[in-house]
């Protein structure tokens, strides 16, 4: 039988230790709350009495039960007064050589059987514990911040690890109301070991100038249903804080070049840009520690509420359900839209296919009965591309075959009048390629929305290095248009979203082949730790294994980074015909 831990001390209470004090007390354990000032004491106070003062506001908590969770708090400057606690949990800077020195002293204060904990988030928890005297009850107990919300607890066990304590520690997460993952000692656990290579290579974006900050944020929030964006995220995060997670996973972790700090990271942090807590890091804030972005220099000048749209009429030619679902989109938008394709000889077969289309909008009450009506009226449909000769906007909407594609474009091109911007809408295939073929590349842009349907929100507008100002301008227009955001990049395989998608989930499946994590532990890492929609493994069973492995070919192809190759165990998968959900077998399927 577990045992049960009747008093906690904490150790720092800065944003995360007065977090933990919270959530401690909350659950009816007696806390400990220690820091090594008068003034840091009662800094921590403060930050546990507004969390608690903000939950009554907001009628999650009783005005009875706050004052009955801080009654059991005691606050105390030094570490003697932690002499009787049964659990110690620091949560003070990564620093390693800090932590060395506190758990030493620890040792020698707490009473023998009590368990050492610590809260790091990616130092090493085995040199920690060797500080001490008790390696066996040291132990890492990972809370996410904000810890009273957050349900995630990574509790990270040594090799020396006692199996009493690990299973008491896990019994603990559940008497807190958390789910406790428990894994080994490995650089960054299994959430920021995920989370931070993402948010590196956004950094690198940045850095080359591939997307504005703003693009890169607004495309994984809307393309991925993200709570944040990565640039806003490490600036919540800290940027000095990031870099120490990225430098010590990198130097603890096999030398990830995934992991090693993005130099712009490194110059932002020498700067003092160190995020919200500096009041500057990728974005500007009313003032240090506050939440609130103000435009800076690097703020570009926002765009006219109702961008001048100089399209009146489209064309879309191609054939299937996208090609349906674009005309719906461009007709319900108010375009007059010539729909040419093989399948559009019928007008009462084609129709029946796009109103089928419309009817995404009609359901979700995006689109009223007559207007959709309206919309049908709108379109003329056609097998010949002579149709599209009038078109201001010419979009392909065919299978993503580079052969196909260029096939489509120059016909496009011989029939549509000077000034018309051709759009394909490519997901993967370089737009450079089928803008080549075709005699006004300055005219061709990439349209990739990134999911089709009604209720999806976000377009990537692709710019070669030919594409003209004046075509990128005309297809965010359009976007607005259409109600959409467009987000612009440069033309570079995976584009914005899946380029930043994919190497997380491909490092994801690097972990499992590891065997570091099982496919549950990671899922919940991620949705419950870092507030993900979905985890990885059940977010790589919904897209198909067999499109990741295409996609992540695709970037190591173009990046040659050995970090970005497809894990081995994603190759094997597919090839033995474990797909996903299509194909009833994937990741969730697995053996074990």
């Amino acid at each position: 039988m577990a045992r049960e831990f009747t008093s906690v001390g904490v150790v720092g209470l800065g944003t995360m230790g007065a977090g933990i004090v919270e959530v401690f007390a909350r659950s009816g354990v007696d806390v400990v709350a220690v820091e090594i000032t008068d003034t840091a004491l009662e800094r921590g106070r403060a930050t546990l009495s507004g969390s608690t003062d903000r939950a009554v506001a907001k009628g999650r908590l009783a005005a009875a039960d706050r004052d009955a969770l801080l009654g059991r708090v005691t606050f105390a400057v030094g570490l003697d007064a932690l002499h009787a606690v049964d659990l110690v949990i620091e949560a003070v800077p990564e620093r390693l050589d800090l932590k060395r020195r506190l758990f030493a002293d620890l040792d020698r204060i707490c009473k023998p059987e009590a368990v050492l904990a610590t809260n790091t988030s990616s130092l090493s928890v085995t040199e920690i514990a060797v500080a001490t005297g008790r390696p066996d009850q040291v132990i890492g107990i990972h809370f996410f911040n904000p810890a009273p919300v957050m349900k995630l607890v990574e509790v990270v066990r040594t090799v020396v690890t006692a199996d009493d304590v690990v299973a008491d520690v896990e019994a603990l997460c559940a008497r807190l109301g958390k789910v406790g993952v428990t894994i080994g000692d490995r650089a960054g656990f299994v959430a920021n070991a995920l989370l931070f290579g993402y948010l590196n290579h956004a950094v690198a974006m940045v850095e080359a100038r591939y997307a504005t900050r703003e693009d890169i944020d607004v495309a994984m929030k809307l393309g991925c249903g993200l709570p944040m964006g990565p640039l806003a995220l490490m600036d919540l995060i800290g940027l000095d804080t990031s870099y120490e997670v990225l430098d010590t996973m990198y130097r603890r972790g096999g030398r990830d070049r995934r992991h090693a700090p993005a130099p712009l990271l490194r110059q932002m942090v020498t700067a003092g840009l160190l995020g919200r807590k500096s009041g500057r890091g990728f974005y500007t804030y009313e003032r240090p520690g506050s939440s609130k972005v103000v435009p800076d220099a690097q703020t570009p000048a926002p765009a006219p509420e109702t961008p001048t749209d100089p399209v009146r009429a489209v064309g879309v030619a191609g054939a299937g359900a996208s090609a349906h679902r674009l005309v719906a989109v461009f007709a319900a938008a108010g375009y007059q839209v010539a729909a040419v394709g093989p399948e559009f000889e019928d007008p009462a077969t084609a129709g029946a296919a796009v109103r089928t289309a419309l009817a995404e909008n009609v359901g979700q009450d995006r689109l009223g009965e007559a207007d959709r009506d309206a919309a049908l009226a709108r379109i003329t449909w056609s097998t010949a591309s002579a149709a599209l000769a009038d078109a201001d906007l010419l979009v392909e909407a065919v299978a993503d075959d580079l052969d196909v594609k260029k096939a489509l474009l120059t016909e496009l091109d011989a029939v549509c009048k000077p000034g018309a911007v051709l759009a394909t809408t490519t997901s993967a295939l370089p737009v450079i390629e089928l803008a080549m073929a075709t005699g006004r590349p300055a005219d061709v842009v990439g349209l990739h929305f990134v999911h089709p349907g009604a209720a999806a929100p976000l377009v990537e507008i692709v710019r070669t290095i030919r594409t003209s100002d004046q075509a990128v301008d005309t297809a965010r227009a359009v976007c607005a248009t259409l109600g959409r955001t467009g987000v612009v990049c440069d033309d570079r395989a995976g584009f914005l979203v899946n380029a930043l998608l994919f190497p997380y989930l491909n490092d994801a499946v690097r972990m499992l082949e590891a065997g570091y994590a099982g496919t549950d532990d990671v899922d919940h890492a991620m949705t419950l730790g870092c507030g993900y929609p979905t985890g990885p493994f059940a977010l790589l069973d919904a897209v198909g294994l067999d499109v990741a492995l295409a996609i992540q070919r695709r970037l190591y192809r173009e990046l040659r980074d050995p970090g970005f190759a497809p894990a081995p165990l994603l190759e094997q998968l597919v090839t033995a015909g474990h797909l996903g959900h299509r194909t009833g077998r994937g990741f969730r399927d697995l053996p074990g």
